[in-house]
């Protein structure tokens, strides 16, 4: 079992490995009320995991995926929650991939103006990205993540058993985010990938284990002192460090509908941003070369040829480090050195996005 502390406004641990479940209990201890939100496909394991539980439990049965994240759902919960009687000194649990975290997080965060929850993530993504950091939130039809709120968990599980029976499809997409960590600070991650793609989404592997944990690791320094993501500028960069990849990939997930996966997108988006960071002379071709080939080396998408690009420009215009009307990209100059990339010529970005099509 390995620890990461997560050193932030209210700082709290991330548990990553096997049975980290059944530390639920601990994190509870002396809670009156914990509504549990959930896919309904993890309502057996929800069951065996409320068990033990001295509290009253109320199971929140939520939509799959990023369905889950609307306006509607949200006032669902906030109805069983309140028809249960939850008052402040109660928690909610989320036990789920990342959308359902995100979900839950912004439930406590808004219900009674901020309870406690625990996040419980049952994919690599969610381990890696969305459970860990205190981002919460939903969608909007203009794009992802546009409503929420930072709100820190009391503790994050990440029982790597969890992720057995877990398609490998979900596990390369959940390894886009901590190839993403290894590209913009720890370079070993990359070397642990190429040294044996197979081993790495083999989910009971140590090497799994490790590319996990040196994942969260990177997120947990991002954010320490910069919960709430402030401007960066030019090699001084705090929280949006772990944005890397992501201008792009929202833009297509909007220009999708969704119906990819997250980490297949963010894989898009990196390779994007190492070519546009190309395009304007800021990175060796080598280095944009490497993204292809580590991502490509784990089964994971490079190329991106549905959209146009005035649709995908819309999209990024709604991330949330543009400024203005300035787009502002996490790019590399070197491996393990970002900067922030701030308002190129639109004919480079066209260029990029011809690249990869």
């Amino acid at each position: 079992m390995r620890t990461v502390e997560i050193a932030a406004e209210r700082p709290y641990r991330v548990r990553v490995g096997a049975g980290a479940r059944h530390e639920l209990g601990g994190l509870l201890e002396g809670v009156e009320r914990v509504a549990v939100l959930h896919p309904a496909v993890l309502s057996d394991r929800v069951t065996e995991l409320v068990a033990g539980l001295d509290a009253r439990v109320t199971p929140v049965v939520l939509p799959d995926a990023e369905r889950a994240k609307t306006a509607e759902v949200l006032t669902s919960c906030w109805d069983a929650l309140a028809a249960a009687g939850f008052t402040r000194s109660d928690v909610v649990v989320g036990v789920g991939g990342g959308a359902t975290t995100d979900l839950a997080g912004f439930v406590a965060a808004t219900m009674l103006r901020g309870i406690g929850f625990v996040t419980v993530p049952t994919t690599v993504l969610g381990m890696v990205d969305a459970a860990v950091g205190g981002k919460t939130g939903i969608n909007l039809p203009a794009g992802k993540n546009l409503v929420g709120a930072f709100h820190e968990p009391l503790g994050v599980l990440c029982d790597l058993e969890l992720l057995e029976g877990l398609p490998v499809e979900d596990v390369r997409a959940g390894l886009a985010e901590v190839l993403k960590c290894g590209f913009v600070a720890d370079p070993e991650i990359l070397r642990l990938v190429e040294e044996d793609p197979v081993d790495a989404v083999d989910v009971t592997s140590p090497r799994l284990a490790e590319l996990v944990s040196r994942g969260i690791e990177v997120k947990a320094g991002a954010i320490a002192g910069d919960l709430r993501e402030a401007t960066s500028t030019g090699g001084r960069i705090g929280r949006e460090l772990v944005n890397y990849g992501h201008t792009f990939g929202h833009a297509l997930e909007r220009a999708e509908s969704y119906r990819w996966r997250h980490g297949d997108a963010v894989s898009v988006g990196m390779v994007y941003v190492a070519e546009l960071a190309e395009v304007v002379g800021l990175q060796p071709a080598a280095l944009r070369d490497r993204h292809r080939e580590v991502l490509s080396a784990l089964g994971l998408p490079t190329r991106y040829s549905g959209a146009g690009f005035e649709e995908l420009l819309a999209g990024m215009r709604l991330d949330k480090k543009t400024r203005g009307s300035t787009l502002r990209f996490v790019a590399l100059e070197e491996l393990a050195r970002p900067v922030i990339l701030t308002g190129p010529e639109e004919s480079d970005l066209r260029e990029a996005h011809r690249r990869i099509g």
